[in-house]
């Protein structure tokens, strides 16, 4: 199931708005052959994994497979059928698929048919890996990561001149890899107009570009902007005077199932404020800068009790920078 999960990772960022998923076929405690979803459209996992075998799948071969197979017809024909044209007789299956569409119909289908199944293999990581689909199917908004690189003191202000950088370089490019893995970046007026950002990934393969949002109340933004003026100008999406769960559920009637918030200060207050946030991506940078642009400033909360509190916290040393992954408590992808 570990070989099955590391071909699913091969896809992540590329597959929206479908899973990323991973197959692996076993004779003999070996693998013979491996396949994942490419993209929405293309093949699923299993059928590529199958189909790459290229000889009869033998009585005693086991299918390792990260979701569960998909027993309905979309742009694909379903899963189940092909597993079952092509004789194979155990499956093992790491998460339950969440759509409702499909959740535990594949498996029975499977067992009525006479497929041994086992469920349930890793399937906290499994689940992981679709984290963004799994909240998004559900509740048809996307997944929200609150990202910025900040000072030990908790600033975004950055210091003038060619050293302007809060983080170090690994750390930009570890931020990178994260934007290549979702399908929107979000910003609001102010960083467009201090910063002109490009929102753009950068050194990492293969990668899709995200869509851009940009949240504006007044609407006069800096139209020579690299936003508004480079290669991805067309993947760009204004809003103005819109709350940012308007946002959100609108991008989630798009298809869009992750958002990565990257700022300024205003834009994630509103996101902290407003309880949107599933997931923090944090980046300390060690330097202490003062200034007036603080990370999450908001109304605050009136007391430690209603804080949003955080689970599941990593800490992580890229570089001379400390990286902090964690997810909100009672968030909607729970």
């Amino acid at each position: 199931m570990r070989a099955a999960i590391n071909e699913a990772k091969k896809a992540l960022g590329q597959t929206s708005p479908n899973p990323a998923v991973g197959a692996v076929l076993v004779v003999g405690n070996r693998i013979v052959a491996t396949g994942h979803h490419r993209g929405a459209g293309r093949d699923h996992a299993e059928v590529e994994c199958l189909r790459s075998f290229a000889a009869p799948v033998p009585a005693r071969a086991t299918l390792y497979v990260t979701l569960e197979p998909c027993s309905t017809e979309g742009r694909t024909s379903p899963c189940t059928d092909a597993i079952l044209q092509a004789g194979v007789r155990n499956v093992v299956v790491g998460a339950i698929d969440v759509n409702p569409r499909h959740s535990g119909k594949g498996i029975v289908q499977l067992r009525n048919a006479g497929v041994g199944v086992r469920e349930g293999v890793l399937g906290d990581d499994c689940a992981q890996i679709n984290e963004a689909f799994n909240k998004w199917i559900v509740t048809g908004r996307p997944f929200v990561i609150a990202k910025c690189g900040m000072s030990l003191d908790g600033r975004l202000t950055r210091p003038g001149g060619e050293s302007r950088w809060i983080t170090g370089r690994s750390a930009r490019r570890n931020a990178h890899e994260l934007r290549a893995q979702v399908d929107a970046i979000l910003v609001g007026t102010n960083t467009v107009r201090a910063d002109n950002p490009r929102l753009t990934v950068r050194g990492v393969r293969g990668a899709r570009q995200p869509w851009r949002i940009v949240l504006t109340r007044s609407g006069k933004l800096p139209r020579r902007a690299h936003l508004f003026s480079d290669q991805f100008s067309s993947r760009t999406l204004i809003y103005q005077r819109k709350s940012l769960a308007t946002v959100l559920k609108n991008l989630g009637q798009r298809g869009i199932t992750s958002v990565l918030i990257e700022g300024g200060g205003d834009v994630l207050s509103q996101a902290l404020d407003a309880r949107v946030i599933d997931k923090v991506q944090l980046y300390l940078g060690p330097i202490l800068t003062g200034g007036p642009v603080i990370a999450f400033p908001g109304h605050g909360a009136d007391a430690a009790a209603n804080a949003l509190r955080l689970r599941c916290v990593s800490y992580r040393q890229i570089g001379e920078s400390v990286s902090i992954t964690a997810y909100a408590e009672n968030s909607e992808s729970e």
